[in-house]
């Protein structure tokens, strides 16, 4: 089960607007609890920052955290570290785990099943981080709040 291990609203620290991190353990059952703990931010961020936060981005942020945290249950042993953050337009949302080996994107492959986790992460996100740390890697994703008009392509338009 995971542990909260801080939130901060507008009086926090400078760097965000909102901010909520919590630790999972590292078994499976904290991959549906770190979609859960998004949906309950984002609706946090709504009611209490009183930003606006789509469908879209209520639907792609947890997805997002979702695949980010499986491949920490995946491929690291132990526990890992969730946190979320808004500001400046945009949600934040970075996993620390324990394995030092960095995510590689494979190349698109419509016959191969599965492993296709960091493609759906780098396709939703505005940016996408991976950094190794002293002890294991942090991963950040980067997803915008404001719905940009599209062409119905996913192109936006201007």
């Amino acid at each position: 089960m995971g542990q909260p291990v801080s939130e901060a609203g507008q009086q926090g620290r400078r760097s965000a607007l909102i901010e909520a991190s919590v630790a999972y353990d590292g078994d499976s059952v904290c991959i549906a609890e770190a979609r859960a703990f998004t949906r309950d931010f984002l609706t946090r961020v709504q009611a209490v920052a009183g930003l606006p936060v789509s469908g879209r981005v209520m639907g792609v942020v947890p997805l997002v955290v979702s695949e980010l945290v499986t491949n920490a249950v995946k491929y690291a042993s132990g526990p890992c570290l969730l946190s979320l953050a808004v500001d400046r337009g945009t949600v934040r949302a970075t996993v620390w785990d324990s394995d030092p080996a960095l995510p590689v994107a494979r190349a698109a492959d419509a016959g191969r099943v599965g492993q296709h986790g960091l493609e759906i992460v780098m396709a939703l996100c505005h940016a996408f981080e991976v950094h190794r740390e002293p002890v294991g890697k942090r991963i950040t994703a980067v997803v915008t709040l404001a719905d940009t008009p599209d062409d119905g392509m996913g192109h936006s338009v201007t």
